[in-house]
């Protein structure tokens, strides 16, 4: 059984669910059994959207894993850090649920793809990150990142988190959905290629064009 593979972001909103949604409907395509998990959705109530489009884009109906809970374990109204959303909803995210969640979706599939939640130190819960909980779990991680302003700094203080903790990284994943300066696209990204060498994690960065061009993506180069 391999490990579950994490997918993160340096931020909110940088294309975590398109990029989870994508790599499943890949390893489905490579003729292997893959579920996703979102540990954590905030801002929804009853269907989670991001399980709805890791579905879509996989090419898959609403699934018994996704009916059951399992794929989502904690989804709260509030849109808000996943500490305090669970707050607002007289909850506590307990480690134990998402453990049991993952362990058993990936006792049943080839491979699980699991999404994060906002960006790798948001609080789970007042005592744990989400960077803590990724450690103890000890799972391969994709940075997803981009070009848009602030993405430098957020993406080097991710991989300087990732560092410390020994967490091993498959590489990044460089979202360029949206309009961005050519000049910024062209320097982040040697930016990012420098920090892979300093802090010596491979330097395997897959670009993202956009969703049409999404089997463009070099996913083997991540998986490898």
């Amino acid at each position: 059984m391999k490990p579950p593979i994490a997918v993160c972001g340096i931020d909110t909103g940088v294309g975590k669910s398109i990029v989870s949604g994508l790599l499943a409907r890949h390893l489905l395509e490579q003729g292997k059994s893959v579920i996703t998990l979102k540990l954590v959705q905030t801002g929804c109530s009853g269907r989670s959207e991001d399980i709805l489009l890791h579905r879509q884009l996989m090419g898959i109906s609403w699934q018994p894993a996704d009916e059951q809970g399992l794929t989502c374990p904690y989804c709260f109204s509030f849109p808000a850090s996943p500490h305090l959303a669970a707050e607002q909803a007289g909850a506590a995210i307990d480690p134990a649920k998402l453990d049991q969640a993952a362990d058993s979706l990936a006792a049943q599939f080839d491979q699980l793809v699991v999404e994060g939640a906002g960006g790798l130190l948001v609080p789970l819960t007042r005592s744990l990150l989400l960077l803590d909980y990724l450690q103890a779990r000890n799972w391969p991680l994709l940075l997803v990142t981009s070009p848009r302003l602030g993405s430098i700094n957020h993406t080097l203080l991710c991989l300087e988190a990732v560092k410390q903790r020994q967490i091993r990284l498959l590489g990044l994943i460089y979202n360029l959905h949206g309009s961005h300066p050519p000049e910024i696209v062209r320097d982040s990204l040697r930016v990012f290629r420098d920090a892979l060498d300093r802090y010596s994690f491979p330097d395997k960065i897959v670009l993202l064009p956009d969703l049409r061009e999404s089997r463009a993506v070099n996913w083997e180069l991540l998986l490898n």
